[in-house]
Formats: C-alpha cells, sequence, structure tokens
C-alpha cells in the first residue's frame, strides 16, 4: 500500500477519525466512576508502555510492509508511551520562537521529513464480546496513520487535541497488532508554530474503550442561573449512537443525590436538572456537582460548577463580583520529559501556583491535557482554554500587508482552523475552570478566526472568546464584535492606564502576556497592578511564563545543567529566550515568582499614618472573607525583636477595607530604625498547604534611625593617624592599621588591620553590570558606549592632613572606554580617620553617551577566605529598585555562595538594595564593614561582572577564591524588557550629576 500524502493537503484534517465529543470514560459502575480512576473501569485499557519503535528520516521512503501481522519488529527499539521522541535520543532537539523551523512553502513541508514507526501487540478479552472498541489518541505530534492488524484503519492531524477512531471492525477476541506512523511534520506544523522545542510522537495517553453499540456518545452539560444566584438548573444534553435507556443522577458538593431521571433517547436529547440555592463555583470556593449518566453496561461522570461568566458595562464579571485575573502562561513542559507531563507533576505545579496566590492559566498556547482541566476544576483555577493555533513565523511575514495567502486569511485553511476549535471546545466544555475560549496566538486575524469565534459562540453561550492578534488589525477590516474582550501583549504600564480612562473603550482589556519572567526579573509587577486594581475595566493579566523550559542535559565530563536552544547543534534556534520562567525546569521557584506572590496577595495591607501604627487592610478576595486568615506582626529594630503579636483580623467582605491600629510602644531608648512586618497565614489547612503557610507579608518603617545628635553620644579617646609617601604608594598609619593608596592609579590598593589584609587588588569604580536577559535592548548601546570596558583615567591626585586624626586625597578621574568619548567625569575625596575609617565621596557627572547606567559604585577584591556575610538591609534574597516585594529589611547572616543567584543563564545577580550596613570578614570576623549616609545597594560574590558577562552557562562559572564586593550609588532596575515594555525612567539610573558616599571600616568583629 502507498501512503497517501495527506500531510501535505490543509484539505484533509482526518479520515475515519470520529466526530469530537467531551473528554470522559466509560465506567462499569456509579462508584467506580466517582472514583476518577481509570484502570477501574472495566471498559478501559491503557496501551501506555513500552512499544516497538523504528525511527526513519524520511516519511517519503517508508512503504506499509512493516503495518503486516506478520511482520518482525524483534530488531526494532524499544520505545515508552507516552513520549517525545527527540528527548529519548532520536532526531534533532530543536528550539525556536517565531521562525519555522523549516522552509515556508505552505502546505508543503520538507522531504526530510522524519517518521516514527510504532508497533505493538494488544488483548481483547471475552468480557468485552458484542462491544464496539474505540482507540483514543490523547495527543500525537505532528499527524499520523493507523493500522490494527494490517488493515488500514485512518489518519489524524492537530498535535494537542484528541483523536478517536472505531477500530471494531478490525479487532478480534484475543491478540491483536497495532501500528502507527507519526510524522514530524505536516502542513497542520505550519499552524503550530509556538514559542517552545520542537518535539514530536505519541506523547500522550493512548488507550481502548470497550462500548455498548448504542451508547451515549457525547453530553454537554451547560449550567445556568437566575439572576439573582439563587437558583439554577443544569441541562444535560446528550447524544447517542442509538436507542439507548440513558439515566441521569446529580449530587452535590457534599455527595447528596439531588436528582435521578431516566429517558429513552436515539440521538439527542436534553434532561433539566432543577438546582434550588445552588452552591456557585469560582476558584475560590470550586464547589463541584456531579453528574452521573448511565446507559446499558456504562456510567460516565461529569463534574459540574455553577458559575456566572459576563461583562457587564465593560466590567469582567463571574457570580456577579467584579474579577480581577492574576494568572501565568503554562506550557507543558518537562526538563526530561518534554512535553509528556506526569500527573503527579500537574499537581505539582497547581499547588505551587496556590502557594504563590496565582488563580487564572491561560493554556498557552494549545489545550493541555484533559486531566490538568479536571485538576483546575477541583483546585480553583480559571483557565484560558487556548486553541492549538499558532502561524508566528506567517504572521511576521504577512504583517501590516493585506495578502489573502496568510493564512487566517485563505479560505483554503478555514477548516484547518475550525477544526482545531471545535475540538477543543468539544472536548472541554464541561470544565466548570474553563471561563474563557481562546483562538490561539500570534496568527494575524482575519475571517477564518472569524468563523471560529462565530461557531464558538453558537456553541457555547456561556463563556466569553479572547484573540490577542485582532489587535494587529487596527482599522478593523475583518468584524471583532464576535470578541468579548480587547487583549495586548506586554503593554506598557502608561497605555494601559491610557485605555482603562478611555471612555470610547467598552470591552474590558486583558493582558494575556505581560511582564516577561525572563531571567533576573521581572521587575514591574507591582506598577501593573495598581493601574489594574484601580480601574474596572482592565480584567488583570498573565505573566509570561510559568517555567524556564531548560532540557537536562550534560557536560562532557558528566556535569549537569540546562541546555536551551542552540546547546544541540540545532538550526535555527532562539537561544535562551525559552528561559523566561517563574519557575526553574524542577520546578524550583524563581525570585520573580515571590515578587509576584506579594502583588497577587489577598490580603493589601498599606500605611495610613505608619508612625502612629494606622493601617489600612483590603479584602483583595472576590468572595470570601478574611475568616481562614490570621494575620501576625512583629516589630523589629536593626535585627532586635521588640514585640510579636496576632491582629486581630476585622470580619472584610470581598474587597472592602478597614483600618486597624497597632499600638507601637517602641521603647525611647531605641535609637535603631524600626520597622513593623505583617505575616498574612492561614489558620485551617487547604488541599495546598496547611495551617501557618504565609501567604503574604508587608513590613513598614515606622520610626527611622536617630541621628547622631539625637543619639547625643560621645567619641572615644582621641588617636592619631600618620601618612607618608614611599615611591609611588601613600602609606597611612595608625594604632592597629596601615592602608595603601596608589598615587599613580588614584585609589587605595591594601587595607589591614592588625596586620590582615583585606584588599586583594585596587579598588576601583565601575559602571557595568552583567547583562540581564531584561537588558538585552540596552546592553548593545551600552557596549557602543564602551560600559562594559571602562576604565578610570586619572587626571590629578594630592594629599593633604589638615588634623592629626584624619587624612584626606583628593583625585580627578574620568572612566572610558577605547574608541568612544568618556562616560564620566567626577573628583573623589578620599578621607582615612584615625580609627583605620576610609570615607569615600565622589562627585559624578555623566556624558550623554547613553540613557542610563546600569550601575555606579565601588568595586573591592577581598582576599581567599572572606566568605561571611552579614548585612542590615533587604532580604534574604536578592533585590532590585524595582524588585523588592518579596524582600524585608532586618539583619541577615549568610555567606558569599549564598548571595548568589545561580540563573540558568549567568547574569548580574545578587544585589541587596536599600542596604544600611554590611559586613564582608573571614569566619573569625576579620573583615571590612560598609556604611553610608544614604543607603546603598550592596553586593558580594565570587564571580566578577565580567565572569557573569562572558558565561553562557551557570555550569561554565569558575568561582574564584576571591571575594567580589560591590557597593553601588544605586543599580538600575530589571524590569521585563526582555519581551516587554523598556524599563521605566522612574528605575533608570538616568541622573546626569550625582554624589555618592560610603565608608569603608576595617573590623575585627568578634572583638566589637
Amino acid at each position: 500500500m502507498t501512503l497517501k500524502p495527506y500531510w501535505e493537503n490543509p484539505k484533509i484534517l482526518q479520515e475515519n477519525r470520529e466526530e469530537a465529543r467531551a473528554s470522559y470514560i466509560p465506567y462499569g459502575d456509579t462508584e467506580s466512576a466517582r472514583s476518577g480512576k481509570r484502570a477501574r473501569s472495566p471498559w478501559y485499557q491503557t496501551l501506555n508502555g513500552s512499544w516497538k519503535f523504528n525511527y526513519r528520516p524520511r516519511a517519503k521512503d517508508v512503504d506499509t510492509d512493516w503495518t503486516g501481522e506478520r511482520y518482525d519488529t524483534t530488531g526494532w527499539d524499544d520505545l515508552l508511551v507516552p513520549s517525545c521522541w527527540q528527548v529519548q535520543g532520536y532526531d534533532q532537539l530543536q528550539y525556536t520562537n517565531v521562525n519555522y523551523p523549516f522552509p515556508y512553502d505552505p502546505p508543503y513541508v520538507p522531504d526530510d521529513n522524519p517518521a516514527g514507526l510504532y508497533v505493538r501487540d494488544f488483548r481483547i478479552g471475552p468480557e468485552w464480546s458484542g462491544k464496539d472498541t474505540y482507540i483514543m489518541f490523547e495527543g500525537v505530534n505532528a499527524c499520523f496513520y493507523l493500522w490494527i492488524n494490517g488493515a488500514y484503519v485512518g489518519y489524524s492531524q492537530g498535535s494537542r487535541v484528541p483523536a478517536e477512531f472505531n477500530i471494531a471492525p478490525y479487532v478480534r477476541q484475543g491478540s491483536n497488532k497495532i501500528a502507527v506512523m507519526v510524522l514530524k511534520w505536516c502542513d497542520g506544523s505550519y499552524l503550530e508554530d509556538q514559542d517552545q522545542w520542537r518535539y514530536t510522537g505519541i506523547f500522550r495517553d493512548v488507550y481502548l474503550l470497550a462500548r455498548d453499540q448504542a451508547h451515549v456518545r457525547d453530553v454537554f452539560c451547560r449550567t445556568e442561573l437566575a439572576e439573582d444566584l439563587k437558583s439554577g438548573r443544569i441541562r444535560v444534553e446528550v447524544d447517542t449512537t442509538g436507542a439507548a435507556s440513558v439515566g441521569v443522577q446529580l449530587t452535590d458538593p457534599s455527595g447528596r443525590e439531588l436528582l435521578n431521571q431516566r429517558g429513552d433517547v436515539d440521538g439527542k436529547h436534553a434532561f433539566d436538572l432543577p438546582v434550588d440555592s445552588p452552591m456557585l463555583w469560582n476558584a475560590e470556593h470550586p464547589h463541584l456537582y456531579e453528574v452521573f449518566i448511565s446507559s446499558g453496561e456504562e456510567v460516565l461522570r461529569f463534574k459540574v460548577g455553577f458559575s456566572r461568566i459576563e461583562i457587564k458595562d465593560g466590567v469582567f464579571r463571574i457570580n456577579g463580583q467584579d474579577i480581577k485575573l492574576k494568572g501565568v502562561n503554562r506550557h507543558d513542559s518537562h526538563p526530561e520529559l518534554g512535553q509528556t507531563i506526569p500527573l503527579r507533576h500537574m499537581i505539582e505545579d497547581l499547588k505551587l501556583m496556590k502557594l504563590h496566590n496565582i488563580n487564572t492559566i491561560r493554556t498557552s498556547h494549545y489545550p493541555n491535557d484533559p486531566r490538568f482541566l479536571d485538576l483546575c476544576d477541583e483546585y480553583g483555577f480559571y483557565v484560558i482554554d487556548e486553541a492549538d493555533l499558532e502561524s508566528h513565523g506567517d504572521f511576521s511575514l504577512y504583517y501590516g500587508t493585506k495578502d489573502n495567502r496568510s493564512f487566517p486569511k485563505n479560505p483554503e485553511w478555514k477548516e484547518a482552523f475550525l477544526d482545531r476549535q471545535i475540538r477543543m471546545v468539544e472536548r472541554d466544555k464541561n470544565h466548570a475552570s474553563v471561563i474563557i475560549w481562546s483562538l490561539g496566538n500570534e496568527s494575524y486575524y482575519g475571517p477564518n478566526h472569524v468563523a471560529m469565534a462565530e461557531w464558538t459562540h453558537a456553541r457555547d453561550q456561556s463563556r466569553l472568546v479572547h484573540y490577542e492578534s485582532a489587535a494587529h488589525d487596527p482599522e478593523q477590516e475583518f468584524d471583532q464584535s464576535c470578541l468579548d474582550m480587547e487583549s495586548r501583549m506586554y503593554m506598557s504600564v502608561p497605555d494601559l492606564e491610557a485605555y482603562a480612562k478611555d471612555g470610547d473603550k467598552r470591552k474590558p482589556m486583558f493582558l494575556c502576556e505581560y511582564s516577561h519572567a525572563m531571567g533576573n526579573g521581572p521587575g514591574d509587577l507591582k506598577d501593573y497592578w495598581e493601574i489594574i486594581y484601580a480601574y474596572p475595566k482592565l480584567m488583570g493579566g498573565c505573566v509570561w511564563e510559568w517555567v524556564d523550559h531548560g532540557i537536562q542535559t550534560y557536560t562532557e565530563d558528566g556535569r549537569p545543567f540546562y541546555g536551551y536552544g542552540g546547546d544541540f547543534g540545532e538550526k535555527p534556534h532562539d537561544g535562551n529566550f525559552c528561559l523566561d520562567g517563574l519557575v526553574s525546569p524542577d520546578r524550583k521557584p524563581n525570585i520573580g515568582l515571590l515578587e509576584l506572590k506579594e502583588v497577587y496577595a489577598p490580603v493589601q495591607i498599606e500605611a495610613i499614618d505608619a508612625a502612629k501604627g494606622r493601617f489600612s487592610i483590603t479584602n483583595r478576595y472576590d468572595f470570601s472573607t478574611l475568616g481562614k486568615l490570621a494575620i501576625r506582626y512583629r516589630l523589629k529594630a536593626e535585627g532586635t525583636l521588640l514585640a510579636q503579636e496576632e491582629l486581630a483580623v476585622p470580619e472584610l467582605a470581598p474587597h472592602a477595607s478597614a483600618e486597624v491600629t497597632v499600638d507601637l510602644n517602641i521603647p525611647a531608648s531605641i535609637a535603631a530604625a524600626v520597622d513593623l512586618e505583617f505575616i498574612v497565614v492561614l489558620n485551617e489547612d487547604q488541599v495546598w498547604a496547611e495551617a501557618g503557610y504565609g501567604i503574604a507579608s508587608m513590613q513598614f518603617e515606622v520610626r527611622p534611625r536617630m541621628t547622631s545628635a539625637e543619639q547625643g553620644g560621645a567619641g572615644g579617646p582621641a588617636k592619631s593617624v600618620h601618612a607618608a609617601e614611599e615611591g609611588r604608594l601613600l602609606v597611612i598609619e595608625g594604632f592597629d592599621f596601615k592602608h595603601t593608596f596608589d598615587l599613580s592609579l588614584g585609589t587605595f590598593t591594601g587595607i589591614t588591620k592588625h596586620g590582615v589584609n583585606m584588599l586583594a587588588a585596587p579598588a576601583h569604580f565601575e559602571v557595568w553590570r552583567a547583562p540581564t536577559d531584561n537588558d538585552r535592548n540596552e546592553k548593545h548601546a551600552w557596549a557602543n558606549a564602551g560600559l562594559d570596558r571602562a576604565v578610570t583615567k586619572m587626571y590629578s591626585v594630592s594629599w593633604q592632613q589638615p588634623a592629626s586624626d584624619r587624612v584626606t586625597i583628593e583625585v580627578s578621574y574620568s572612566m572610558g572606554g577605547y574608541s568612544i568619548r568618556n562616560i564620566l567625569r567626577g573628583t573623589a575625596e578620599w578621607s582615612v580617620f584615625a580609627d583605620g575609617s576610609i570615607t569615600l565621596r565622589t562627585d559624578v557627572e555623566v556624558g550623554g553617551t547613553v540613557d542610563f547606567l546600569p550601575r555606579f559604585g565601588l568595586q573591592l577584591t577581598m582576599p581567599k577566605g572572606n566568605e561571611a556575610v552579614t548585612y542590615y538591609g533587604l532580604g534574604p534574597h536578592e533585590s532590585y529598585i524595582d524588585k523588592k516585594l518579596s524582600v524585608k529589611r532586618d539583619v541577615y547572616h549568610t555567606s558569599v555562595d549564598q548571595m548568589h543567584t545561580d540563573y540558568i543563564m549567568p547574569q548580574e545577580n545578587g544585589s541587596r538594595y536599600h542596604t544600611e550596613w554590611a559586613v564582608v570578614s573571614n569566619h573569625l570576623g576579620m573583615g571590612l564593614r560598609f556604611t553610608g549616609p544614604d543607603r546603598f545597594s550592596f553586593n558580594a560574590s565570587h564571580y566578577t561582572p565580567g565572569d557573569l558577562t562572558k558565561a553562557q552557562h551557570n555550569v561554565e562559572l569558575v568561582r574564584r577564591d576571591e571575594t567580589i564586593v560591590h557597593l553601588d550609588y544605586k543599580m538600575s532596575g530589571v524590569g521585563s524588557n526582555s519581551c516587554g515594555p523598556r524599563l521605566m525612567e522612574k528605575y533608570q539610573l538616568n541622573e546626569k550629576s550625582f554624589t555618592f558616599e560610603v565608608t569603608i571600616q576595617p573590623v575585627f568583629g568578634e572583638d566589637e
């Protein structure tokens, strides 16, 4: 038999595939159905497991002899199903974002189109005698042909929606043979150009179902609510394959039976199930009713939630309440299995999301495994269910043109567009968690999308329809009235606010992607949500994205690391752009997720008058009071606990606020700054967390540090300092210290106390930071201005000793790189005091070479052994001017290694914003203490900015023995400009003149 090349014909999407239907498993009785465990069904048989597998480089070279019953596959490989064959050692791992990985020649794909041949035996027992046998493929990428016992059965494409075939004419009792040929590419691949690794194979579950010949084929449980939400009904629409007696049983969320109906059905019929005072489903209270449908020997179960989803006066609402969608985008991604996601892994994702206050998931950019939606129903998540449709490469090619060859405009592709939408909606229509249907992603906009939207509205009036790329049709050449909301990607905060204020904009705005969480970021979350909370027309949004898509791989000497685009020799590729998640590939939270947790927190506490202990508490829940929470507070003065109490939680309705007062009672003798921290915890166990888990925290300075005059402190005994030139060095000595200043370099080269050397290289100013992923659009300008190669030019140096206890050194300098004009000019005054402390004051004038600097500060290199770090500032992890929601001011004891944040792609990391003081020392406390009149950014690392800039993977970093200390006047924020808007001006180090002052004090900490 010669294969018909369906894979290059957009008009042929399937052959002999069953009509799309709702997702379910038929069980033998109600109790088994209630368990939801598929293996307990006598009518279910998995085909997951070991298959014989043969990889072929070219589909066109494959005949069909291997599909025959007698064909010997003993020499073939063994491959686990489900799996993606690229992570099993076959073919080419490849990551690309926009560009097609093959020549753009629709509907044709390369002749070098790999094929995977799958074969296995299975048995049909006598208990299935007299029944029809169906085979279900939950996901096969990209298309496949099917044979049973040597007979051709059918064909299907559409990678991430099910394909079901009736194989009753081909199977027999006893042993049977199944053969599947999977192709890597087909014409459908033009519509599957998502930002992802390009995986292939039978990557989701495969199973058999035994069905009565007359059985319930499809079910749509439509929930309807009265206007006052106090009564409702479930309209159970069933579709049978023949005449059958059908029973419908309804139980409430506690398992109590409410109704039981039965009727004869031949084709389509609807059962109406009235419910008084229904318990409503929402993400905070995911109440689910159960509908059991019995027919013949089968029982089907559907979990059903009552909710009303609507837009009223331009505001998105669920069950009559204004809702903010606090979301993330989620790809199917596993560091070892690719897009094959175990059930345990799905649960882990959802629990992590709950722990971090996320209530919404956009299934970017295709329908997820149907079991994932079961879990979303039960855990309580709002889901934007997205069709498996993205033609980004085509979009880029035709953007801004009127060319009708673009897929959304080309009528030859209309059925392919509709097929993907229909199969998703039909599969997922009974899931309470699905609140919005999305027409796909980044595929321009045209009549084919309009047809998808119109079909969806006709099939399901209870949900909304979304599609972001209609925004790229600003003149509305094609009808957009079928879309229920406006949607944007990476809209800037000012643009978002402008939309909210525009009275002519009647639709609500949904940020389907915002705040690109790549590397050290995102740094603009708070700014977005201040605007989103302020305007009812703003629905919220989904951060891009949930997980870094790194692939577990190994260096030549066996060290593990996460690979990204280009690490496997593929072309084209998009580098590390797949590493843009809130969690690492192995699901360890990145710091961006900790930031998101605070901005999505369901309780907001703001200061009315912090000094007097007056605060406002706002309930950000949509359907819950604060009854399941406790709020604790603690008062601290520079690490010392002054008080710790529990606050009486006001009984606030959703979205309501109230004022509370905390009795501060700070002792007058406390000179340090005093901070008040609120910690919001669960006081009841949840399925995703135990009582006591902290869901939010906020900190306020309630009293600043006293000035020296306010403290009335007296100085110590008078000491003197001595200075003398020894060649190019100025040697400055006191009772217990000896410092050296190189007059030719204009900086200190030695700092000692009791003979202990604390400086391993000359101190110098630094303006460069290892570019973060979010600096990708600035780093070229920075490099062109010479920031990465900037050195100090010293114009003049002079010194004097105006008093016996002080030496001052004045330096005039500039910084610049070769071939370009200077970046900045400055004067520095170094003062050395009799206690050994060194104060630097520098006045800086910045040139016009760049809009803003990544940083400005002093870099010190301390010798080996300086591993201990104690600081008073924000912690316990890194923080920046725009990324500091998840940190609190306290005294932290840590190490240089622990200061480092290990990003897969090395970059600037580990800075501590707003540091009051810091000490870096050896384990005996011998080291340097850093203070300043103003708070500064502090970092201690075993890597220089150059080390981090050069390395492309964290495994390439070579740890230095020395400790590199940065004392920064300021560090620019991190933002989200890897894909989002440019860093806001208020977070840029864009000052053209400034003064920085810092004091370096050699210390023996254990003696002080």
